[in-house]
């Protein structure tokens, strides 16, 4: 059995898994410069499929199916390189980001195999800025997580990293890297206090306590629950309407709410102030207060 059956193994039978760390950055900075299409079509692990929910959407699936969707490093750089060419991709306005089926989760955590042999040094090296959860949390567009099964350890904190979670009844939530003796690594002690309060935080994190996604909305960890044959019409729903809408305004209002986790009050409302008013010399503002008075759908410029 190799390492990655190990840890797929492993994840079914025991629902432990951790947090995989790595440098993703050079990769997705070459991919960049390439079309989404073009990108994701050199990928093993990685697919992406354009405007399949709504005009507009990009589903990125994870696809270890073997391994339960794991992260290793071929995943890491891929779905980096894959990112980095959609946050330039003008015809994508909505990111889904998901599981594949086959794998019986969204993503069950790391690939704890690459683990073994790292000593601190080494763990520092990969754990440089920007890896997955960055370029996710960072994306100029909205990124929804359709979380349709397991989200352990690394996979919890992509999911924490998306702007919406909407999960199925099948999914389980959790950081269970203190099983292993570690703690999460991939942002995990930072977004998740944030997102669920510092003692729920601490309850999953101390514990490696999974919960279902009903306690999972409960806590505020999940957005919304539906069954699984209810996921994609909903998911489908919610990014068409994103996808609808100014990419300029999405990018700034995405900005704005992401800066009240790190600014203070008064300061974030300076901040939401200044991107109000440079929304003022855009061309989108100016078609959308023209729909309104001529009660039509605006055709959005972009800029």
């Amino acid at each position: 059995m190799t390492g990655s059956d190990s840890n797929a193994s492993d994840a079914a039978s025991d629902d432990v898994d951790a947090d995989g760390t790595g440098n993703d950055g050079a990769a997705a900075d070459d991919a960049a410069a390439d079309g989404t299409a073009a990108v994701s079509a050199d990928c093993d692990t990685v697919d992406v499929v354009l405007d399949d929910l709504a005009e507009g959407v990009a589903t990125v699936t994870i696809s270890r199916p073997d391994a339960r969707n794991a992260l290793d490093a071929t995943v890491r750089e891929e779905f980096s390189g894959v990112l980095a060419a959609i946050d330039d991709d003008d015809a994508v306005r909505v990111v889904v980001v998901t599981g594949d089926a086959e794998g019986k989760a969204f993503v069950a955590g790391a690939d704890v195999s690459e683990f073994r042999d790292r000593d601190a040094i080494d763990q520092r090296e990969v754990s440089e800025r920007p890896r997955i959860y960055e370029r996710v949390a960072e994306l100029s567009k909205p990124v929804i997580a359709r979380i349709n099964g397991h989200a352990l350890g690394g996979g919890c904190e992509l999911a924490q990293a998306c702007d919406v979670r909407i999960a199925s009844t099948r999914a389980k939530l959790g950081q269970p890297e203190i099983n292993l003796g570690i703690i999460p690594g991939g942002g995990g002690t930072q977004r998740l206090p944030r997102i669920v309060g510092t003692g729920q935080a601490l309850r999953l994190i101390l514990s490696g306590e999974l919960i279902d996604a009903a306690e999972a909305a409960d806590i505020g960890l999940v957005d919304e629950v539906y069954e699984p044959d209810e996921l994609d019409d909903r998911v489908a729903e919610l990014a068409g309407m994103m996808a609808d809408k100014s990419l300029v305004a999405l990018e700034f209002a995405k900005d704005a709410v992401r800066a009240s986790g790190q600014l203070g009050l008064e300061d974030g409302i300076d901040y939401e102030a200044e991107l109000f008013s440079q929304l003022f010399a855009t061309a989108d503002k100016d078609e959308g207060i023209a729909a309104f008075f001529e009660d039509r759908d605006p055709e959005w410029n972009d800029a």
